[in-house]
């Protein structure tokens, strides 16, 4: 069974069980506490939390989807037999449709039955001192003839949220036997039965180590499985690398050395969807992350047309052709992943150009070698033959020169490289990186955290309201100019700027986004009066105030009008605030960025000067 029969089969599977079929959502997420799409119930958090109406935007309340997910944890494993970076995450969810009893006899009849498997053990939660044991869960696959049932505790059976808060539960999982004969975690089954609160701050560390627990009203189904782990095991190969995900990319890798050829098949995979879904190679979160994972993909391929090509290694940098040949084979992967994934097609000029682009960036940085020489020749001088690892982190961290060539380099001076300080480096960056987010995406750094608006102090919250309203201001500008089929599809707004989501088919030209701009300005300049009037949801909506259309909305709101001061409505929308109460205050708009987001999403990020 190849992966488009089994991505068919477990669409088809919960369709005809009252499901509702979910296209993927982008790997950029609307969730503002994680920095890219890591698991299929990111796009459904607000049903879990009673945010959203199911039955209002799928017509159910069962959803199934097969979703595009990246994680950056396993990025230095990546080179075994089974780390990832990007892979596709198989999901059924329920929000408040069924529970565990349902959840339990799909998973066993779709691995079973469908998929002619023979599950070897499942696990289960085994409680501890704020939950009890799941035993409804163990009873429920005793019942259907799964003997071998174990129990774990809350590493491995209990669910947290990957931000700072969140859906979270007990699990059970199901497990298989691989061709190698190692047991293999196929399918992981979250029962959402609780809501995670961050601690507060007087509470310190002390007591419950995943924070505050409560019940939710209305328990959730959310589960996961990959699709390269369930095509490896159905296809009987002994990785997930020889599966026919990865197999005809490894085809045409020119090198036997398997941990290389995995690394260059996972990061070429991960880039070209991460560059598809509005990614471009950068220095700051996701776009660094593309940048690490495209550039260490490079510099391999650069190594392998040199071998290649019989060139030494320290005539690489002038050799004509090498370039050429880096190209060819550079080229070659992009098209092999795209036939894998037609619905990239469309993308495929724009991603040859953004690869191409960075290769050119990189092969100059590696030809020059200046900010290395510049390290090499000032230890020299002072008769020290040692890159420290700070040093050498620093050509990794902001360049991305790999450490493997820099100590191929330092060896043509005889010089060594401290590794161990460079690891040291390495793990302190990634502390503080975590630091950094859980002040940035809910952390107790923050006085303001509604989802959409973030702050850390008085200052910022000031600010982040100026920005709010000159949100307001620019999606009623672009429904002006672009028309009444735009509409907002999440925002994210932090003390530097807004980003706003809205819907529309195609980019937004140089011009229109001028038109837009200038007609945001306009109303601060003319300095309208930011109205709030309390009423009644169903008198907001005859009035015309816009909704998000993935809120829940109580039956008395709060809508907020930018008004004229000959009354001329310009902007009415359902929010909660803060808002100014004049647009003056909010100062002069820039829109700095417009880009793709998803499939018929585009993205705008703008700023704000006094």
């Amino acid at each position: 069974m190849d992966s488009n029969e089994i991505r068919k089969k477990f669409l088809d599977f919960f369709a005809s069980r009252g499901h509702t079929v979910v296209p993927s959502s982008s790997l950029i997420p609307d969730d503002p506490s994680v920095l890219l799409t890591t698991a299929g119930m990111q796009q459904f958090k607000p049903y879990f939390i009673g945010k959203a109406d199911p039955m209002r935007d799928f017509g159910s309340k069962n959803t199934v989807s097969v979703q595009k997910s990246f994680r950056t944890s396993d990025i230095d494993e990546v080179g075994d037999e089974s780390h990832l970076t990007f892979f596709e995450m198989l999901g059924n969810f329920s929000f408040g449709g069924y529970f565990k009893k349902e959840a339990i006899q799909y998973g066993y009849n779709f691995i079973t039955k469908e998929m002619g498997l023979e599950i070897e053990y499942v696990s289960v939660f085994e409680g501890d001192s704020e939950v009890p044991a799941d035993t409804e869960s163990e009873e429920i696959w005793k019942a259907l003839g799964v003997k071998n049932v174990k129990r774990f505790g809350r590493a491995d059976n209990f669910w947290g949220p990957t931000g700072s808060e969140g859906p979270c539960g007990p699990t059970t999982e199901i497990y298989v036997k691989s061709t190698g004969g190692k047991d293999i975690e196929v399918w992981n089954i979250v029962f959402n039965e609780f809501y995670c609160s961050p601690r507060s701050p007087e509470q310190g560390e002390a007591g419950n180590p995943d924070k505050t627990l409560r019940k939710l009203e209305i328990p959730g189904v959310d589960t996961g499985m990959g699709l390269e782990r369930l095509a490896m095991v159905s296809q009987k190969v002994p990785t997930i690398f020889d599966t026919d995900l990865f197999s005809s990319v490894m085809a045409i890798i020119p090198t036997q050395n398997l941990e290389i050829k995995r690394v260059i098949a996972d990061h070429i995979r991960g880039s070209i969807h991460l560059i598809s879904d509005g990614v471009e190679p950068g220095n700051k979160d996701r776009e660094y992350i593309l940048r690490r994972i495209l550039r260490r993909t490079i510099f391999h391929i650069t190594n392998l047309a040199g071998e290649e090509a019989k060139i030494p290694l320290n005539e690489r940098d002038s050799s004509t052709g090498w370039d050429e040949r880096v190209e060819k084979i550079l080229m070659a992967l992009v098209s092999e992943v795209i036939k894998l994934f037609p619905d990239l097609l469309i993308r495929k000029n724009f991603i040859e150009r953004v690869v191409n682009k960075e290769k050119g960036r990189f092969l100059d940085i590696l030809k020059s070698n200046s900010e290395l020489k510049k390290i090499i020749d000032k230890n020299k001088k002072s008769n020290i033959f040692i890159i420290s690892g700070a040093q050498a982190f620093g050509l990794f961290s902001t360049m991305g020169i790999p450490i493997d060539y820099i100590c191929d380099e330092g060896k043509k001076e005889n010089m060594q490289v401290d590794i161990k300080g460079f690891e040291e480096e390495y793990k302190r960056h990634q502390e503080i990186s975590r630091a950094g987010q859980e002040k940035k995406f809910g952390g107790h750094g923050l006085i303001l955290n509604t989802g959409e608006l973030k702050a850390s102090n008085e200052e910022e919250v000031k600010k982040v309201t100026r920005l709010h309203t000159a949100t307001h201001l620019l999606q009623a500008s672009l429904r002006k100019v672009l028309g009444g089929e735009v509409k907002q599809a999440g925002s994210d707004i932090t003390a530097e700027r807004t980003r706003f989501d809205f819907t529309f088919p195609r980019k937004v030209t140089k011009e229109e986004l001028q038109k837009i701009e200038d007609m945001a300005n306009e109303v601060v300049t003319r300095d309208f009066d930011v109205i709030m009037e309390e009423m009644a949801y169903t008198d907001a909506v005859q009035k015309g105030a816009l909704a998000f259309f993935k809120e829940k909305y109580p039956e008395r709101v709060s809508v907020y009008s930018v008004v004229g001061k000959n009354k001329e409505v310009f902007s009415r929308e359902l929010c909660g605030g803060p808002h100014v109460k004049h647009t003056k205050e909010i100062g002069k708009i820039t829109i700095t960025k417009e880009e793709s987001s998803a499939a018929g999403v585009r993205r705008i990020r703008a700023t704000i000067k006094p």
